[in-house]
Parts: C-alpha cells; sequence; structure tokens
C-alpha cells in the first residue's frame, strides 16, 4: 500500500515587516527583552488584500506549481485556520473558489498551532483508502487581526502567513511512517481567544474582554516542551525510529526557548532542528509549513530522509508526525 507523501510545498507571507525596533513605540518593551525571552527580531503582518483565504491561496498555487499538479486535480482542500476572515464559508472553500480546484471538497481544522498537523493525518487517511487522491494541506493565519496591540506579554509574539503542501500517494517507501495526535481540553484557559461578540445578551461570558489571544505565558511554556517531547517519543518508539535516525526536525516555532528546551530533551542536535521564529514569530498552524517550504527551496531535504514534525497549540492541542522524504 502506498504511503501518503509531500508532492510539492509553497508558503505565502504578507509584505509588511513589523520590527521589534517598530513594536518599541507602540508597546513598553525592547528589541533586547523580546529577543531573549523568544527569539523573534520581526514578524510579517498582513494588509490589504492578504486575508487569510488570500494568502493560503498563494502558498497553495506554489505547492501545486512544485508538485506540477493542477487545480482540477485537486480533490480535497484542507486547512488549518483560527483567524479566517469569515466565520462561514469555511476558509478552506474560499481557497476551492480562489484556485479554481472544482472538483474539490474542503473543509476547515482548527486546532490551533497543530492545524497544519492534525490536517496531514486527517490527509493522510483519505489518501490511504485512495492513494490516486491529490490534497491540499495548508496551514493560514492572520493572527494581527487577533492579537491585543496594548497586551506586550502576546503582541510580540505573533505574526501572519500561509504556508501548503501537496499531499498524494508516495513512491516505494516515501510518505507518512506514522503519527501520534492528543488534546486536553481541560487546559483551554491557559491559552484562548474568544469570538466575536455574541448578539444573544445570555450568551455573553461574564469575564468578556474582546476576541483577542490570551496566553499564561509561563504555564504554556511549562506544557508545551513535555507534551511535544512525550509526542515525539511516542511516534518515534511507534514507528522503532531512533532519533539520531532523523535527519530534520520541523517543529512548532513559537519561540526559541520552547524549541532550545524541547531539542535538549529529544537528544537530536541543534543542526537538525530548522528554525525560522527569528524571521516570522508564532505563526500559529502556518508556522511548520512555511518552515517546510523555506527548509525544503534551500535543499535541506533529500531523497529517503527522515523527516519529524510536532507541535502544540491552543485546546491543548499537540502531536508528532514522522516521514520518510
Amino acid at each position: 500500500m502506498k504511503r501518503a507523501a509531500i508532492l510539492g510545498t509553497g508558503s505565502c507571507l504578507p509584505k509588511r515587516t513589523l520590527t521589534n525596533a517598530e513594536l518599541e513605540k507602540m508597546v513598553e518593551t525592547s528589541d533586547e527583552w523580546i529577543t531573549v525571552r523568544t527569539g523573534i527580531k520581526e514578524r510579517r503582518i498582513a494588509g490589504a488584500g492578504e486575508e487569510t483565504s488570500k494568502l493560503a491561496s498563494g502558498a497553495a498555487r506554489k505547492a501545486m506549481a512544485m508538485a506540477g499538479v493542477g487545480a482540477e486535480e485537486i480533490g480535497l482542500i484542507i486547512v488549518g485556520t483560527m483567524t479566517c476572515e469569515k466565520v462561514m464559508p469555511s476558509c478552506a472553500c474560499l481557497v476551492q473558489k480562489e484556485i479554481g480546484a472544482v472538483n474539490a471538497f474542503a473543509l476547515d481544522i482548527n486546532a490551533a498551532c497543530s492545524g497544519f498537523l492534525y490536517g496531514m493525518d486527517v490527509a493522510e487517511k483519505y489518501i490511504k483508502a485512495d492513494p490516486a487522491l491529490k490534497v491540499l494541506v495548508i496551514g493560514a493565519e492572520n493572527l494581527s487581526a487577533r492579537t491585543n496591540w496594548e497586551d506586550r506579554s502576546t503582541c510580540i509574539l505573533f505574526g501572519d502567513g500561509a504556508g501548503a503542501v501537496v499531499m498524494g500517494g508516495g513512491e516505494g517507501e516515501r510518505g507518512i511512517l506514522g503519527s501520534r495526535l492528543f488534546a486536553d481540553g481541560s487546559l483551554w484557559h491557559l491559552l484562548h481567544m474568544d469570538a466575536a461578540p455574541s448578539l444573544n445578551p445570555d450568551l455573553v461570558p461574564v469575564d468578556y474582554h474582546g476576541p483577542f489571544i490570551r496566553m499564561a505565558g509561563q504555564e504554556v511554556f511549562k506544557y508545551a516542551v513535555r507534551a511535544m517531547q512525550d509526542g515525539v517519543v511516542k511516534v518515534l518508539a511507534q514507528e522503532d525510529v531512533a532519533p539520531e535516525s532523523v535527519k530534520l526536525v520541523i517543529p512548532h516555532q513559537a519561540n526559541i526557548r520552547i524549541l532550545n528546551s524541547l531539542t535538549g530533551r529529544l537528544g537530536i542536535s541543534a543542526e537538525k532542528i530548522y528554525i525560522n521564529v527569528h524571521k516570522y514569530g508564532n505563526t500559529s498552524a502556518a508556522s511548520m509549513p512555511i518552515a517546510l517550504d523555506e527548509a525544503n527551496r534551500e535543499g535541506r531535504l533529500q531523497p529517503g530522509d527522515l523527516v519529524l514534525f510536532c507541535a502544540f497549540g491552543g485546546g491543548f492541542t499537540w502531536g508528532a508526525a514522522v516521514m520518510r522524504w
């Protein structure tokens, strides 16, 4: 049976760059403070014409071009997002219209920063059932639209962007070997984002503070490192893969302290961890596919390489997957 493989990658980023120096003029912070605690130097901020679905469509087109797959060949579109410009229809439906994928059905996954990883797992199940199926899996976010720009503990962290892959049946041993996904809804209060104000006064939360990202940073940090380590250990054991045989790790780009802590716990050398958080900040579901596309276009991935993915996000949601490139 063919495994589900990645046939092409793509990414799309807003034109505007917001630097730490610019943030110093907006809130009480400094470039040094941000850099030391997060590793972030700048992030992209969407402007007019760069809605979430437009960024997602841009990334999808680049992935399809690399894969040599036309829009009419796409049978399924999955978008991991929590910041689409519309609640309904889904971002995936807007992408379907935008790229002309007339033969595709479409759906969104809201698993916060784990959305792309969840999406790849769903795509794998469909491809195993039909190896001829071509699936677009996209992570796309405009977190600037849901950031409280007066809260220095969160506004320094987030950025906008989109990444995408085309998945289909792989040849030989190529493709996803296995994945492990998890969730713990009892911890939702540590990292969450309220919806727009309810039009039903009886359903307005007592502690409603606006549709912003709210986070208990220190608590999230502790859970994130432990959870991603646990997911990685379990998927590597499940597939009988030794950590030292992994050629490249594509983690969710949350912040540099989480990535450094995770590296130490996993026993995987630092040069195998792909990091671009300094350029884009935390782009939630978009961070892994953006990093994957950059690594791919830089020549960091060769046929037969073992690639490890891991993510952690609000929900809490987390997981890991291992793939032969």
